[in-house]
Order: structure tokens, then sequence, then C-alpha cells
């Protein structure tokens, strides 16, 4: 089979640790198969880059210049630690930190998603990109602790020597100071590579300030952003269907979490950096986002958004196995080619990189579906009744107790007015009731073990339950405080808040039949009494099921 042929190469930064290791393992696998690639190759590794005293890294992002796109594996940036044990010559900057000031770009960072891992936030049906100004700020700040009174003042000196002054605080004992910046041109750039972005994607583009407190310096963004908006894009925005759109960062928050996502949100240095964070660990992690640095003259650079993941390369080293999510650097990849195919104009290219991305994630949703294929309840009974593993089942079991306490006191704590809050999809219900993602299982155990005090209990179809089953708890709070009796569960019955649903008297009197029924049949096992035979499982999930 003939590769796919490139015409213009791209530029490779390889890099550290576990990555590195990925990085080849695409490439091999992947990639090299089926294109005659061309790259031009730059080592950013940690030893390479102390050897060079980091002129690589400034040679690569000159050449990414020249070629227009870069494709750029995970990078160590040294601390205290890292010196050590490098045995580094001084502690390098963050290469990201200089490739970005060299192609003075705004770094794109969407969230992958497939179908079985549902963002935190329901109402997020789309991606959303976090446009991140990577310059100045607090991370180029100036900082004083202040050792006692004085007085701190904020100067301009011009090259006339012409002065602005103003005090900024009189200080009465110590504390600290600090002096951030930015320019225009960065400004008017991250502006740019933000409105292009928008149209190149297809995308309404939101930007967030404080400039309600900040009136001159976050006043700069939006005056600037606007302009470029009403004197550059106004036109190919309408023509193109799409919006841009200001706000003040707390209202666009608000906006955000009531959105169904697909807009691209531009922000400053910090607040980007922490709402893309936020946003990762809403979608799964950041080795499920693409990050794409891309600047104002059309330059693009493509990397995993995530670090050099140092715990696995350590356990590798070792000869142990490990299990890498390669999810963002394949998108890097794939991201890179598709952009080299679209400048040079290689419909072949471009499609293979579509084909990555489309294998990537069927294969995900293939094996995530298999797991919901099997079912949540079949896994929760399959796991319940697995004692094999001492170990494992205890841990298992004791997991659910855990959690089955907390979405009791959730319950009973909503009472009385809590219809709304016990009904939804069992995906939404799980989250009400503070179940973590990945314990749909136990979640489905739970509410098997609830279905007994529902006035509804016999229309569910336990089997059936996946993410968007419907679910409505209907309690018989009565019945279920006797259930716990009689469970002998005394960490849900002694739950504070069933003072405020059932009272004292109403509370010893299911007590006192409790204590009778269990006296007139001395034999009676309860279902969820500890089974007699000594197993450690509930007696429903043991010798009464045979039964």
């Amino acid at each position: 089979m003939a590769k796919i042929q490139m015409k213009t190469p791209l530029v490779e930064m390889d890099g550290d640790e576990m990555t590195r290791i990925i990085w080849k393992q695409i490439k091999d696998i992947v990639i090299l198969p089926y294109v005659d690639l061309k790259t031009e190759y730059f080592d950013l590794g940690l030893k390479h880059r102390d050897e060079t005293a980091d002129q690589v890294t400034i040679d690569a992002a000159n050449r990414t210049n020249e070629l227009g796109v870069a494709v750029k594996c995970a990078t160590i940036t040294p601390n205290a630690q890292r010196m050590t044990e490098y045995n580094l010559h001084t502690m390098w900057k963050s290469p990201n930190g200089t490739i970005r000031a060299i192609l003075d770009g705004t770094v794109f960072r969407a969230p992958i998603l497939v179908k079985g891992i549902k963002p935190f936030v329901s109402c997020w049906e789309k991606p959303i990109t976090i446009a991140r100004h990577a310059y100045g700020d607090v991370y180029r700040d100036t900082e004083f602790l202040v050792d006692g009174p004085c007085r701190a003042d904020l100067v301009l000196t011009y090259p006339d020597g012409r002065q602005e002054s103003q005090t900024i605080f009189e200080y009465k004992d110590a504390g600290v100071v600090q002096g951030l910046y930015n320019t225009d041109k960065s400004i008017s750039a991250f502006a740019t590579s933000c409105f292009e972005y928008a149209l190149d994607t297809n995308q309404d583009l939101w930007f967030a300030t404080k400039d309600t407190i900040s009136k001159k310096y976050d006043g700069r963004f939006k005056e600037i952003f606007q302009n470029i908006y009403d004197t550059q894009y106004k036109d190919k925005f309408e023509a193109a269907g799409i919006t841009y759109f200001y706000t003040l960062i707390d209202d666009a928050v608000a906006r955000v979490m009531r959105s169904s996502g697909g807009f691209v949100w531009a922000l400053k240095n910090y607040d980007g950096d922490v709402m893309s964070d936020m946003l990762a660990s809403a979608c799964g992690s950041l080795a499920m986002m693409t990050s794409v640095l891309v600047s104002p003259k059309g330059v693009y650079e493509y990397e995993a958004a995530h670090g050099t993941v140092t715990r696995h390369y350590y356990r590798h080293l070792k000869g142990e196995q490990t299990s890498t999510n390669p999810m963002a650097t394949l998108f890097a990849w794939s991201g890179a080619l598709r952009k080299r195919a679209q400048l040079d104009e290689l419909p072949e290219l471009e499609a293979f990189a579509d084909k990555i991305e489309k294998a990537s994630i069927e294969t995900i949703e293939e094996e995530f579906g298999g797991i919901l294929k099997m079912g949540y309840y079949k896994t929760w009974m399959d796991k319940s009744e697995d004692a094999s593993n001492r170990q494992e089942y205890m841990e298992y079991i004791n997991r659910y107790y855990a959690l089955e306490k907390v979405a009791y006191e959730k319950i009973l704590g909503a009472y009385p007015d809590n219809a709304e809050f016990l009904s939804g999809t069992a995906a939404e219900l799980a989250r009400k009731l503070e179940f973590p993602k990945d314990s749909m299982d136990v979640f489905v155990g739970f509410i098997d073990g609830i279905k007994s005090s529902l006035t509804n209990g016999d229309e569910l179809d336990m089997e059936a339950i996946d993410d968007d089953y419907q679910i409505n708890l209907s309690i018989d709070y009565e019945k279920l405080y006797y259930n716990m009796r009689d469970a002998k569960a005394d960490w849900l019955y002694n739950i504070k808040a069933w003072k405020d649903i059932l009272s004292e008297e109403k509370r010893n009197e299911i007590t006192k039949e409790y204590r009778e029924s269990n006296m007139a049949h001395s034999e009676h096992i309860g279902r969820n009494d500890p089974c007699p035979c000594g197993s450690g499982k509930k007696y429903k999930n043991c010798c009464g099921k045979k039964g």
C-alpha cells in the first residue's frame, strides 16, 4: 500500500518521560505505516535542553514560525528536585512559556467528548474551548515582601526622564505587594488569535474580564477586543453566522454552567489557567483535552494538555507494566497533520487525521459500551457477591456503605419538598446523591437496597438501568425506617434528619414493631441480615437468593 504523501514538514518537538515513550509508539504504530512522514526534529527532552543551554527550544520555536505547524510532546519544567535528578546547569524556564513568547500565541484547549463519559455538568453537550492569553499578568509579576511600615508607589519612567507615580498603599506593618503588566501588542495578538480561531472553527466567541473593578487594566483588554472586532471582524462574524459576546467573568461563569457548550471562551492568563483545569476535570481529565497554540499570524503548535506522567515513567523504568491514556497526544498529532494538510491542500492526509480521531473515540466508546451492555446491575451483583478476593470484596462493600450513608443523608435532608430532587435520569440522580462518576454500579446497588422501601419499587427494572434510565424515588419513610432497623443499620436509622421526618413516638412505635416481629419469628433472617452460612454477604445475595 502506497503511503500518504506530505509536502511541507512539521516541526516535531520531542519531550520527556512517559509521554516520550508514548510519542514514539504513536509514530511507530499509528502514523509511519501509513504516512510518508516529513518532520524537522527537535529534541526538547530536559537533558538535551541542558546540553544546548535551551537553545534547542528557541530554534524549534523559530522554525515553527517559518514552517507554520508544529507538534510538541509534553516536557519537564524543572524545579529544585529536577535540578538534582538531572544534574542541570541551571533551572531552565518552561519550554512552553518560551515557545509562547516567541510565537506570541494564544492557547486553545477543548475537551475530547466521548459517549459514556459524560461531563459532570449535565447540560454540556458540545465542547467548550478555553482560549487562554498566555502572556504577562501574574505569571510575569514583580513581588515584594514588605517588612514593616512603608509606602508602596507605582512609578512610570519615560525615555525623556518624565515620571508618573501613584501611591499603591501606605503600610503600617508587614505585608506583600505585587506588580503586574501586559502590552497592547500582546493583547491585540490575543484578540486577533481568538477571532481567527472562532472563524476557523465556526463557533461563537465569549470574552470575560472584571472591568467594573479593574477599570484600566481589565478595561484595556475589553477596549482592544471590541475595537478589533468592530473594525476587522464584525462583518466576517455576521457572514459566518457567529457572534462575539463580552460579559463580566462572574456572569460568564454562571452562563457557562447553564450552557450547552459549543463556543470559544477567551480569558486572561490566570483565569484561563484555572478555568481550563476546571473544564478538564469536569469532562474527565487533562488526558482528554486537546491543546493548540495559535499565533495571530496563523502559526499552529499542537500539544497534549497534560504533563509527562512521571509516576508511570518511574514504574516503567522498574520494568513494571503501566497503562497511560494516549488520547491527548494522539489528538496533538492528528491536529497537526490535519492543519498541515489544509495548508498544503492534501485531502488524503486530512482524511487520515480525521480517521485517527474517529478510531480513537470509537475504541473508547466500544469498550465503555461493552461495560454498559453488561449492565450496572450485573456489575453490582457480580462484585457484591464475589468474595474470592477478600480484600477487594471488603473494599467494595465498605465503599458501598460509605456512599450509601451519604446518599441517605442527602435524601433525608431534602425532606419534605424533595419530589423533584428524587427524580431524573440515573446519572442525574447519582450526581445529586454524590455517587462518583465511576461508581454507577454502586449507585444501582443503592437503588436495589432502597427498592423495597418505595411505593413504586415494582416499576423499577434493575437490569435495564443505564445512565439515561428515568428514576422516581417515591419513598415510604415509615417502611424505610423499619427496613433500616431490620438491617441493623444503626448508621442509617440514627441519621439526625430522621427526627424531622418521623416523630420520636412514631420511631419508637416502629422500633417496637420490629422487635416484636423478630421475637415472634425467631428463626426469620432479614433480607439485609448477614447470611448465617458465614460468607460475609447479605442473606438476600447469598442463601436467600438460592432459596
